[in-house]
């Protein structure tokens, strides 16, 4: 229960306190108008979506059979490294669903009154989005655990010998929860989701599709073989590629080239200190201090975040996630290693 009183709710009501919370915990009551220029480039339903065909294929599935039912989509996690798409499934499953999105984050839900005033805000059908949902605090947790699976929260109104307890129905709605760190999701809360999903990062190929499709959105043309060179230098990754497209078309506006080709493409990637297989200065300094300071490895994560003045928590989930991927890096009870492939294409000899 909600304790201390955070608002006065009469029958009907939303919490009386909560119309400044809202507004100060949702990030943005619209998807519409959630990051305008991101938004301008995110597909706006599953059609227009690339990549991620496993989790397209499931959920196109659930969408249809509530719309079916004419009931609102069963809760969803979302869940893999930044910039795969979260943020743009969940507006996809609202424009699906013809609901309306709320969008707020873990980090702005301080205390259980703000999740409150949210939820009784909502109506029938709305999507709410939490965003990094496991850095939501424990007691917020219990208020979800009864919204989400009995559709009411419980609240204790006064204090001392006059409180009494009140439930307040909630509109049946669905959220949508997006983390990168899964692990840090509660048992109780991670199996209230009825649809979980991870997100993987996106090959070459569908990436170059997206940069095609980003490019006519911005009014910039753009080749094939550019397409593929920036695909390449894009981590796998969506929002790293449409970044590093935005600063080619500024690149080619500059000195008015009509076409984004090859060139400009290299030319721009070698100003920003990107190699053909998308590590930045960043990645090449980690991967360096590994070989040269520690003789390869293994060093524990603390060392390595002093000798490269970065927090732990960035390597692991800034330049970690790609760093595997490439087979650069490994992890082992005793530390991080650096690969044979990493010296190799760093050009670093050991011996």
């Amino acid at each position: 229960m909600i304790e201390d009183n955070p608002a006065n709710v009469s029958s009907g009501e939303a919490v009386a306190d909560g119309a400044e919370a809202v507004d100060d915990r949702l990030v943005e009551g619209n998807f519409k108008t959630y990051d305008q220029f991101e938004n301008k480039l995110r597909p706006q339903n599953l059609v227009e979506y690339v990549g991620q065909a496993g989790i397209k294929a499931n959920l196109g599935i659930s969408l249809q059979a509530s719309l079916k039912r004419g009931e609102p989509l069963e809760h969803v996690l979302l869940y893999g490294p930044p910039g795969l798409g979260k943020t743009t499934l969940a507006g996809i499953i609202a424009n699906e669903m013809g609901a309306n999105l709320k969008i707020t984050s873990g980090p702005a839900l301080e205390k259980q009154g703000d999740i409150v005033a949210i939820l009784t805000n909502l109506q029938d059908g709305d999507v709410l989005f939490i965003d990094e949902i496991h850095r939501t605090k424990a007691p917020i947790e219990e208020v979800l655990y009864s919204a989400m699976e009995d559709f009411c929260v419980d609240i204790i109104i006064g204090k001392g010998p006059s409180a009494r307890s009140m439930r307040i129905q909630l509109p049946h709605f669905t959220l949508i929860g997006a983390t990168t760190k899964v692990s840090m999701l509660s048992n109780p809360l991670h199996d209230r989701f009825g649809n979980i999903y991870k997100l993987q990062f996106y090959s070459e190929e569908e990436i170059a599709t997206i940069l095609l499709r980003s490019a006519k959105i911005l009014g910039a043309k753009i080749n094939e073989k550019a397409a593929e060179r920036l695909a390449c230098a894009s981590r796998r990754t969506p929002r790293i590629a449409n970044r590093l497209l935005r600063r080619v078309r500024d690149y080619a506006e500059i000195y008015d080239i009509a076409e984004i080709d090859l060139k400009s493409t290299e030319k721009t990637l070698d100003m920003l200190g990107i190699d053909i297989l998308g590590l930045d200065q960043n990645d090449r300094e980690l991967l360096i201090t590994i070989a040269q300071k520690f003789r390869g490895g293994p060093v524990g994560l603390n060392t390595l975040s002093a000798a490269t003045s970065e927090e732990e928590g960035t390597i692991e989930d800034m330049y970690e996630p790609f760093l595997l991927q490439l087979g650069f890096l490994e992890r082992t009870s005793k530390g991080r290693k650096i690969t044979d492939r990493a010296l190799e294409h760093l050009g670093i000899n050991l011996f």
